[in-house]
């Protein structure tokens, strides 16, 4: 009876987690504004969904297809296409949330600390903010825990099976960003788990470095679908913006190391928040024991963390998510410990209190005034108070198909590529009375194709910049919006009339 209890405990708690993913990652799904990346890549994947010759259309721009893909069949399946591109980092993170469960069970050969890793995964600001955005990220970070775990299993079971599934969650990280080559490269590190103490250990290295080669293999064919696209060396050409390559890296292997580093440790420690960081390190501090398992998730972290300090050109607080999973195993077992030791007591309620009082905090303001919520302020440029972000979108293609019952409508966009046109596109696109083109830079003076259009049909601007439009462009503005709680950043549609 006793038994039955608990596993019906376990049963609760688990759909309990789940009702709880479901809501924090679904509720108010689309109310953030499209943002400049998620435009560009939901509009890749609408293309892609429409026509099978455009299904490596990421490439163009140097990026991997694994997003996009999935996106793809959304889109067949959801009618709205910031959303259908949102749930894909929502399903993704469903599989960081189970993933993290496993992942902790099975280095601390604990169900209740990979249980508490699946809930400072669900109540992670930096898991919540990327698990509902249609970004890459969510399915990098889900892929890299998923490698992490079939990794710790090869090198402790050394089995076939297990080099096949990891072969193919290696394949499918790579698939998605270049920093799923980061897992494979990071699997010796998981010899701290090899058992010197077995007779047999020559034999079962032998097996794990073949096994090893099997998985990589696997990963690397199906990587090795990019070279079907004639864009596939843009894959290299996009990394470059973004990562210092090693020849141009040793004219000044350091130059930049101490700013990155200090950026990076602030977007981590801010999205992480300051009590859940120092159950992060507690652990350090009793070493002696499971010195094995502490050791790999702070190496699994800090290779990384610290490479993209080296390397990194331009960086981005998304950049480091996939890392800090890894650091969730290690606070849960902090927090485990607090359980064990106070768990009923005034003192244990005050201090997970305390530790999971920030994160919760800033998860609601995420989900119901995302303006105010206390995300590093780089994140806060892009997604809700600078240019990128989508403020006024919906609501200009709105105002243009409402336009367009009847009569015809021509939009120029500031831009060509990003949140102008294709944040346009992805509403507007198959109405037949509207066309929309892109012109970056605008000219001093309306172009002969604006003063052409004017002349036939009615014919709107769209400005997204800081800066007014030439004024020598005849404009009546008709609609203004804010971004986020910045007055001076604004999207901006005009009427053009000669």
């Amino acid at each position: 009876m006793a038994s039955k209890r608990g596993v019906t405990r376990w049963v609760v708690g688990g759909v309990v987690i789940l009702g709880l993913f479901a809501l924090t990652r679904i509720y108010n799904l689309t109310y953030l504004p499209i943002f400049t990346d998620e435009a560009i890549y939901i509009r890749w994947s609408q293309i892609g969904s429409r026509d099978a010759a455009w299904r490596f259309i990421s490439l163009v721009d140097g990026k991997q297809p694994l997003y996009t893909w999935i996106a793809m069949v959304l889109m067949r399946l959801i009618a709205d296409p910031v959303l259908a591109g949102r749930l894909v980092s929502v399903l993704a993170g469903l599989g960081s949330l189970v993933g993290m469960f496993f992942l902790g069970r099975e280095i601390f050969r604990s169900a209740r600390i990979g249980i508490i890793a699946s809930i400072l995964y669900l109540i992670s600001p930096f898991a919540l903010v990327y698990d509902r955005m249609a970004l890459y990220d969510s399915l990098t970070a889900m892929t890299s825990i998923w490698s992490f775990y079939f990794a710790i299993l090869l090198i402790q079971r050394v089995r076939l099976d297990i080099a096949f599934i990891f072969g193919v969650t290696l394949g499918l990280g790579m698939l998605n960003k270049t920093s799923g080559f980061l897992s494979l490269y990071m699997v010796p590190a998981t010899l701290i788990f090899f058992d010197l103490r077995k007779r047999d250990r020559l034999k079962r290295l032998g097996w794990w470095v073949i096994l090893v080669g099997v998985a990589a293999f696997i990963s690397l064919a199906m990587y090795s679908i990019l070279r079907l696209s004639p864009l596939f060396h843009m894959v290299g050409q996009k990394d470059a913006v973004f990562v210092y390559p090693f020849q141009e890296w040793t004219r000044h292997p350091t130059e930049f190391f101490m700013g990155n580093i200090r950026g990076l440790f602030d977007w981590l420690i801010n999205y992480l928040t300051w009590p859940v960081w120092i159950a992060v390190l507690l652990p350090a501090f009793t070493f002696w024991k499971h010195p094995r398992e502490k050791l790999l998730l702070y190496v699994w972290w800090f290779a990384p963390f610290v490479a993209l300090a080296l390397f990194g050109r331009v960086l981005y607080p998304r950049f480091i998510l996939f890392m800090t999973m890894p650091l969730l195993v290690l606070a849960s077992l902090t927090i485990n410990s607090i359980i064990q030791r106070w768990g009923k007591t005034v003192l244990g309620v005050i201090l997970l209190g305390v530790l999971i009082f920030p994160s919760v905090w800033t998860d609601y303001l995420l989900l119901t005034q995302p303006t105010h919520a206390l995300i590093p302020q780089a994140d806060r440029g892009q997604y809700i108070n600078d240019w990128p972000a989508g403020w006024g979108v919906k609501e200009v293609s709105d105002f243009i198909l409402e336009k367009s019952q009847k009569e015809k409508v021509v939009v120029f966009t500031e831009g060509t590529f990003g949140l102008l046109p294709y944040g346009l596109e992805i509403w507007l696109v198959d109405k037949p009375n509207i066309k929309i083109h892109g012109i970056w830079p605008l000219p001093v003076t309306p172009p002969p194709e604006v003063v052409e259009s004017v002349s036939q049909n009615t014919t709107y601007l769209v400005a997204n910049s800081p800066e007014d439009v030439p004024v020598g462009w005849p404009l009546t503005l008709v609609a203004s919006y804010p971004k986020g709680l910045r007055k001076d950043r604004t999207l901006r549609l005009y009427r053009i009339g000669l």
